[in-house]
């Protein structure tokens, strides 16, 4: 099998992983949550979720290992990065922005992945170098100016020590592109970059499942993604991304 055909596949376990979850979500009832830490819930749902996933990861890739944002696991240097539930306080009060994110990271980078909507019925995928696609759509990234540019976003809410670092860019921001949006799954916010539906996303203080399969859709799609140096590590969780314009902008106002 050669390396487009490998890549295929496993965009193609992702998003059976995802849909997987997906099915858990959709068929339960929102449960009583428990406290993780400030601000952060887990429900059975979550690790209900979290195991769909890995049992079709199991079946398909069994020597790929799995790192979850409930479950654990160990990074190799190929590994599978999942969010079983993006949006759990969504999740929790009824608002159907929700999603699943699995993503295949190959020496550090997201390689492969899938973003799912389950009350949306979307699914996103990606795998590197062969483009991204919506249900079978491809995506491109806008080509609206920056001044009618609207960007997502997030707040560090679990980290209120770096809402002034956070703020020193959003409220130029504010000022400069159109207006800012803040749905609250970031894998979808950056599923919706890669199709122009927004024209780029910031935020502090995220972890890797969040931002490893929206990301790659971001790049497939023409887009850009950094952290808020410019540089590559942007699976630290400090995330900028968007067309090259609105990238370009976001980056000298992180600076």
């Amino acid at each position: 099998m050669g390396e487009r055909e490998n890549l295929e596949r496993f965009r193609e376990v992702a998003a059976r992983g995802a849909l997987a979850a997906g099915r858990i979500i959709l068929t339960s009832q929102r449960p009583a949550p428990e406290l993780k830490g400030r601000a952060d819930y887990v429900t059975e749902v979550d690790r209900a979720a979290e195991e769909a996933i890995r049992s079709v990861l199991a079946a398909e890739t069994p020597d790929v290992p799995v790192v979850g944002e409930e479950l654990g696991g160990r990074e190799a240097d190929q590994y599978w990065l999942v969010d079983p539930v993006d949006g759990t306080v969504n999740f929790l009060l009824g608002f159907p922005i929700v999603a699943v994110s699995v993503a295949l990271v190959r020496d550090g980078r997201p390689a492969a992945g899938a973003v799912h909507g389950p009350y949306l019925d979307t699914t996103f995928s990606a795998a590197r170098g062969q483009g991204a696609e919506q249900d079978g759509h491809p995506l491109r990234v806008s080509d609206r100016p920056t001044e009618r540019a609207v960007v997502g976003t997030g707040f560090p809410f679990r980290y209120k020590e770096r809402l002034p670092e956070y703020l020193r860019l959003m409220l130029p921001a504010l000022e400069r592109f159109e207006d800012l949006r803040r749905p609250g799954a970031v894998a979808l916010d950056l599923a919706w970059v890669a199709a122009g539906v927004f024209d780029g996303f910031f935020e502090l203080a995220l972890s890797p499942w969040d931002v490893a399969a929206g990301a790659l859709l971001i790049e497939e799609a023409g887009g850009v993604v950094t952290d808020w140096t410019g540089g590559e590590d942007y699976l630290s969780g400090d995330i900028l991304a968007g067309t090259t314009r609105v990238h370009r902008q976001l980056l000298e106002l992180s600076r």
